[in-house]
C-alpha cells in the first residue's frame, strides 16, 4: 500500500506558499525566515547552501517562491536559473537579495520577480509579498489522502486525523473516530507532503495541531482534545513545538503578564 495526497473537493483547505532559500549566510537565512514568518501563509520547503543543493531542492520540492543571496556566486545563481528551464516548465517565483544593486540588471534579465536589498527593510518586503499574492495564486493544500494498495483506492480527509505513529517501516494513520489505516512508508516519507497542520514532535510521532489542547514542557507531553489523549515530543523536536505553541498562541487570550 502506498499513499497519494490529492484535492478531490473544491472546499480546499488554507491556501500557501512554500518556498526555498538558497543562501550559504545562517544569519540572513534566519532573518528571512523570521520575516516570512510573520506571513502564515508563506511555509519553508527547503534550504540550500549552493547552486547544486538549490537546483536538487527546487527539483524535488517544487516551491512556489525561491530567494536567492546574490552576494557570492552570483554569476552562479544566474547559470542555475538558466539550467532550470531544461527540467520545468513553469519556474518558481525568484526574488534576489543583495547588498548592493549590482546584480539588479543581470536578476531582471534573468526574469526575477523582485530584488531586495539588505539589511532587509520591512515595508518593502511587505510591499513586495502583497504583490507577489496579488499577481500570483496560491496553491491550496490538498485535504485528502488516497491509500492505494493493487486495484484497491481508500480516500481519507486529512481533517480526521488525529495523528502519525511510526510503525517499523510502516505508518499508522490514527483516526478521531478510533479506526486506524496503515501505509506501508515510513514517517519520514510524510513530513513534508501533509498539510502544514501536521508537525512532527518525535521520532514516532506527527501530530495534526488543530487537535492540540495543551503542551506541557515538563513532561514534554502534547494533549489532544481528543478523550485526553497525550503524545511524547522529544528533544530533538523542540524547535518545532515552540512553533507550534507561538502559532497557537496567535489566536487565543492569554492569562499570562
Amino acid at each position: 500500500m502506498y499513499l497519494t495526497i490529492t484535492n478531490l473537493h473544491s472546499n480546499y483547505s488554507a491556501l500557501e506558499y512554500t518556498y526555498t532559500i538558497l543562501d550559504s549566510d545562517a544569519t540572513s537565512n534566519l532573518q528571512l525566515q523570521h520575516y516570512l514568518g510573520e506571513y502564515g501563509d508563506f511555509t519553508c520547503a527547503a534550504l540550500a547552501k549552493d547552486s547544486t543543493e538549490g537546483i536538487n531542492s527546487i527539483l524535488k520540492f517544487s516551491p512556489d517562491v525561491v530567494f536567492i543571496n546574490l552576494n557570492e556566486n552570483a554569476q552562479e545563481y544566474f547559470q542555475m536559473v538558466m539550467e532550470l528551464h531544461q527540467y520545468v516548465s513553469n519556474l518558481p517565483v525568484i526574488i534576489g537579495i543583495s547588498k548592493s544593486k549590482n546584480y539588479a540588471y543581470d536578476a531582471i534579465k534573468n526574469g526575477f520577480f523582485d530584488y531586495w536589498l539588505m539589511p532587509y527593510n520591512e515595508f518593502d518586503i511587505r510591499k513586495s509579498l502583497l504583490r507577489l499574492k496579488k499577481q500570483v495564486p496560491a496553491k491550496a493544500e490538498p485535504d485528502t489522502l488516497c491509500l492505494k494498495s493493487y486495484s484497491d483506492f481508500q480516500y481519507i480527509n486529512t481533517n480526521d486525523i488525529l495523528y502519525l505513529q511510526a510503525d517499523n517501516n510502516a505508518t499508522e494513520f490514527v483516526m478521531k473516530d478510533g479506526t486506524i489505516n496503515n501505509a506501508f512508508k515510513t514517517l519520514k516519507s510524510f513530513e513534508n507532503q501533509l498539510p502544514k497542520n501536521f508537525v512532527r514532535i518525535h521520532q514516532s510521532y506527527i501530530v495534526n495541531t488543530d487537535y492540540i489542547s495543551r503542551i506541557s514542557y515538563g513532561k514534554s507531553i502534547c494533549t489532544l482534545k481528543h478523550n485526553k489523549m497525550q503524545l511524547p515530543f522529544s528533544k530533538s523536536y523542540r524547535s518545532n513545538i515552540d512553533g507550534l505553541k507561538t502559532i497557537l498562541s496567535k489566536n487565543t487570550i492569554s492569562s499570562l503578564n
